[in-house]
């Protein structure tokens, strides 16, 4: 079964779609580590900066994102660990992906059709396709 599960989180709702399956997945096996991926876009940061108080603050913010899911896998027992990845979220996603030895990426998706994945790109898409391990998209 698996031993380490690759759960990409942005705080969404889709994001929390996405914890929910990973989480059944890893309940199958105690040893499973589920790494929770939050990737921090550097298109965005610069106004997100520009707008905050300060780095702590922001930091926060982002992190308090994260808080739900966290609160899912804590009360369930479910071994888990974040880590904050700054850069573009496709291939940060799959670099990590593809470095870390995962077994497993979960990620949820925004149900884009095909024009609007043509012309804004989906980032579950470019990472369904790259990645070297199983995927699983969460609707």
């Amino acid at each position: 079964m698996y031993q380490h599960i690759l759960l990409a989180a942005d705080g969404s709702q889709n994001s929390i779609r996405a914890a929910k399956e990973a989480l059944k997945i890893a309940q199958i096996n105690a040893e499973t580590l589920v790494t929770i991926i939050f990737i921090i876009d550097m298109e965005k940061a610069k106004t997100d900066v520009l707008h905050s108080s300060s780095i702590e603050s922001l930091y926060m913010e982002r992190r308090r994102k994260l808080e739900p899911i966290e609160e899912l896998f804590n009360e369930h027992q479910v071994r888990y660990k974040v880590e904050i990845i700054h850069g573009s979220p496709g291939p940060e996603i799959i670099k990590f992906a593809n470095t870390q030895n995962v077994d497993l990426v979960v990620i949820g998706s925004r149900g884009l059709n095909s024009l609007q994945e043509m012309v804004l790109g989906s980032v579950s898409h470019k990472v369904m396709k790259r990645v070297q391990c199983p995927a699983m998209l969460v609707k």
